[in-house]
């Protein structure tokens, strides 16, 4: 017998428009369509081309308006400023109106660009939904960015307004924000006309006047500012994301699109219920502070819980099982290195059992690969499904995952189960061909693409055309190698770029990291390519041990290297590993394996503007030159 997910897959490659216009019913409209894909522009394809809306009108007026306006709709939960606060509809709705109409007092409008440079905050969700109300695009960039990477931001999207705030906070370590936005400013050609600045009791910041204004000034004498129709085609939001060229990259987010898709997910994949806590541990900074912080959650009635704080360290490796039970949270959303940084400090999982966790039915993962000990540790100790899904900052919501809102498909570890339905992924070789069930290649995406996804990149269509479709024709180029097995189910196993070439032999290196992972004094890891005179490139691992562990390094190695033989061969020429105190990471969790790799190799290499702890590069050039690389 067919099941849910298969019939819903099924359905929605062989009937497209009529799968997503059903969907786009969940949503309220404006103005309907007259029909559902414009493909006029092939490849540049557009959802509900003609419809009209309002993405926050959809978000809080109309569950105020259908009985949700005394529901929370918003949960601060900060341990670094020991503040927790709840925003019903109504009050997120007062809330949002009001700046929305200080924006607008500051001649903010349809189409204008604001960037938002904020700590996880509530200010911070206001001013996206504020923006989102008067047809304005709203620019994320994540809090305590580089002057400079800001710069090339206001460069590149010409904001009229910087909404940020005084500072954020690190765990205890206080980031002004001012002199950083200052700076960028002073960087940038471009110069906005005013600043809103939120004054943090932590660390006041000193306003430039005339250009700066106060977030309560701002709001002084304003009327509450009504929703603004767009069209389902125009921008909601521009996301950067990091370029191969240094630029930034803009990946634009239409409103209609946007709204049907992650509406659709949150029953489908999350198997959420509209009244019940959702959580995204993440920033909203990042995509899925966007898609599941902010929009998804909301857009479907449920109450989304916004954390400031850490997995570990705030104040320890209990922190989110607190949260889990302060809140009643249904369903939890984090990336894997969350996990490993609990793991490593409470490896036999005994903060859990302080707390009462019984309200969480599910946990997903995503953000970068899951290792198959980390997913095995967390159903171990939570007794939910752990469910490992796939998706990138461009697509905006999962491409392979398992629904648990349609079928409860059995969880194959290192695996994101399938392609979501709306999704069509293929598997191909250099030449365009379909791969071999187990052989890895190329993984792309057919076109269209559902809705929800990018339509292009802020004012560079033609980078768009050349960075993800001119590759493969009539297919949207993920940039991630894997295969696909007989059952159908993916393996995401790095980047392209990640994959590497020993002595002509074609290996992943996420395949070598899972069974690192495995070893039991192994918290985290990471393999690499590093050049190699003979065999063009060998790898080289890197290991983070659990709290406690007195074994002696150098057996650890050599049993990590003994297990990789064993299991993949020795083909893989695994010889070399080094124990680490940590790993070098993006603020959102991401191994920044390319500068590790040029380090080893001695290639000068630019510090990374995501980085979040630039001296992590020093400790590991020191032990790259212990075993003979990084010379």
């Amino acid at each position: 017998m067919t099941g849910g997910y298969t019939i819903a897959h099924q359905r929605s490659l062989q009937e497209p428009e009529q799968f997503w216009a059903e969907a786009a019913q969940e949503i309220e409209w404006a103005s309907p369509w007259s029909r559902v894909l414009d493909d006029s522009r092939k490849p540049f394809y557009r959802w509900f081309p003609d419809a009209e809306l309002n993405t926050c009108h959809n978000m809080i007026d109309r569950h105020v308006e259908g009985g949700r306006a005394d529901q929370a709709a918003l949960i601060y939960d900060s341990p670094v400023t020991n503040t927790v606060r709840t925003y019903t509809y109504r009050q997120l709705r007062d809330e949002t109106a009001r700046f929305a109409a200080a924006l607008a007092k500051l001649g903010v409008g349809k189409g204008d660009r604001v960037i938002l440079y904020m700590p996880m905050v509530p200010e911070a969700v206001i001013a996206m939904l504020a923006c989102a109300r008067i047809g304005a695009v709203h620019s994320v960039v994540f809090g305590g960015f580089a002057a400079n990477e800001l710069a090339t931001r206001i460069d590149d999207c010409h904001p009229k307004v910087i909404v940020s705030a005084s500072c954020g906070i690190e765990v205890a370590k206080i980031i002004p924000y001012k002199p950083l936005l200052d700076h960028a400013i002073e960087l940038a050609q471009h110069k906005p006309a005013h600043c809103v600045i939120l004054q943090r009791t932590q660390h006041l910041a000193e306003l430039t006047r005339p250009r700066d204004l106060d977030w309560y000034e701002a709001q002084i004498g304003v009327a509450p500012h009504p929703c603004v129709n767009v069209k389902a085609t125009d921008p909601l939001y521009i996301l950067y994301t990091s370029g191969t060229t240094g630029q930034p990259k803009g990946v634009v987010r239409d409103n209609g699109g946007h709204a049907v898709a992650l509406k659709w997910t949150m029953s489908n994949v999350y198997d959420v219920e509209p009244g019940e806590v959702y959580w995204a541990a993440s920033d909203v900074g990042w995509v899925v502070g966007h898609s599941y912080i902010v929009y998804a959650p909301l857009l479907h009635g449920c109450t989304t819980v916004l954390y400031e704080g850490k997995p570990v360290g705030t104040p320890d490796a209990g922190a989110f099982w607190r949260v889990i039970q302060q809140h009643k949270v249904a369903v939890l959303f984090t990336a894997p290195t969350a996990f490993r940084a609990i793991k490593r400090d409470d490896p036999d999982g005994r903060l859990i059992r302080d707390y009462d966790i019984s309200s969480m039915r599910a946990l997903f993962l995503a953000g970068e690969r899951s290792d198959p000990a980390t997913l095995e540790w967390a159903e171990h100790h939570l007794k939910v499904p752990v469910i490992d899904h796939w998706w990138q900052t461009e697509t905006g919501w999962p491409i392979a995952s398992n629904c648990l809102g349609l079928e409860r498909l059995p969880v194959k570890h290192g695996s994101p189960t399938k392609a979501v339905p709306g999704w069509d992924v293929q598997v191909l070789d250099g030449d365009g061909e379909e791969v071999a069930p187990g052989d890895i290649g190329n993984i792309v995406c057919a076109l269209p693409l559902p809705p929800g996804t990018l339509p292009t990149l802020w004012n560079a269509e033609e980078r768009f055309f050349k960075s993800y479709l001119e590759r493969y024709p009539g297919y949207y180029l993920t940039a991630d190698a894997g295969y696909r097995d007989e059952e159908g189910y993916l393996y995401i196993m790095s980047r392209t770029d990640d994959i590497i070439n020993v002595a002509g032999h074609r290996l992943s290196t996420g395949a070598m990291e899972e069974v690192l992972a495995r070893h039991p004094d192994v918290a985290e890891c990471a393999v690499i390519g590093v050049a190699d005179d003979l065999k063009g490139q060998v790898p080289l691992g890197f290991l983070v041990l659990k709290a406690g562990v007195a074994k002696a390094h150098d057996k650890i190695v050599s049993e990590v290297v003994h297990l990789v033989r064993e299991q993949i061969g020795p083909v893989a020429a695994f010889k070399a590993a080094t124990v680490v105190k940590r790993l070098p990471k993006t603020r959102s969790g991401k191994i920044l394996r390319g500068t590790m790799q040029k380090i080893a190799d001695s290639v000068e290499y630019k510090m990374p503007a995501t980085i979040d702890d630039p001296a992590i590069l020093d400790e590991i050039g020191d032990a790259l030159r212990q075993i003979g690389y990084a010379r």
